[in-house]
């Protein structure tokens, strides 16, 4: 039970660097790169059968990608909003 509130803590920190990136605010790179790693880990569930796990994979990609190219905003506001509601629904 303690794992599933720290998995849905690491969703909710990986929502606020979404969140911060879609209003201009610029992460430092080392935090997106935690983020898109443990997302990616987390997100490796979907070989178990974990079908929302592909939620975690397709934000790993963008927050890769939103280093290095201008992603655009709707690209940036789904996954924190999927994010946000994994980590709260998480911790209930």
């Amino acid at each position: 039970m303690v794992l599933v509130k720290i998995l849905g803590a690491l969703d909710l920190f990986s929502c606020f660097v979404f969140l911060m990136l879609n209003f201009g605010i610029p992460p430092y790179f080392q935090v997106v790169l935690f983020c898109a790693g443990l997302l990616f880990l987390k997100g490796l569930f979907v070989l178990r059968g974990e079908p929302l796990s592909i939620i975690d994979l397709f934000s790993s990609l963008v927050l890769l990608l939103s280093l290095g190219f201008h992603v655009s905003p709707i690209l940036l506001w789904i996954p924190s909003f999927l994010l946000l509601a994994k980590g709260i629904v998480s911790f209930f």
